[in-house]
């Protein structure tokens, strides 16, 4: 099973699943369900790596809004962007609740440092938000291109550690 795969069952063994088996005094339903999310688990991670970018997006947004629920826009740690489903909204879909995002989140979605976001401004390689930071499209744009066209691809870059490649000014 793929590293995707298994942080989404995981988040959702956590978030839905246990607080139900509590509640239901480890009813056997719950058991059901869990072999239910697991098969869904899989078919989501084809979405989101293989599906047409709509598919991916709403895909994608369903599973933030179920397992990262909240009154505020979705605004996850820099560390976040660094696991398989981070990774894989990065390419689909940009930041999902921001337009722009900081140097700091961008370096993040994009697995390098702050400085080398800024870096990468300064020499025209990102654009400049006219609001600060990074417009999260373009942070996504760039991902894509580094794993090809295929926006997820076949594990294109996904669960791998990621780098930025050296460029000359």
């Amino acid at each position: 099973m793929s590293d995707l795969v298994e942080q989404i069952v995981r988040l959702l063994d956590i978030r839905l699943l246990d607080p139900l088996e509590v509640l239901l005094e480890g009813d056997d339903a719950v058991e059901a369900l869990r072999r239910l999310v697991r098969l869904r688990a899989r078919r989501w991670a084809d979405v989101m790596r293989h599906g047409d970018d709509r598919a991916a997006t709403l895909t994608a947004a369903r599973l933030i809004a179920t397992v990262y629920p909240g009154d505020r826009a979705f605004d996850p740690p820099a560390e976040w962007w660094g696991t398989p489903l981070g990774q894989v909204v990065a390419v689909r879909a940009g930041h999902p609740g921001a337009e722009s995002v900081s140097y700091a989140t961008a370096g993040a979605m994009l697995g390098i440092s702050r400085q080398g976001v800024h870096d990468l401004v300064k020499r025209g390689r990102l654009p400049r938000h006219p609001d600060g930071g990074v417009p999260s499209a373009a942070v996504r744009d760039r991902l894509r291109a580094r794993v090809g066209n295929d926006s997820a691809g076949s594990g294109g870059g996904f669960g791998e550690e990621r780098h930025e490649p050296e460029e000359k000014p």
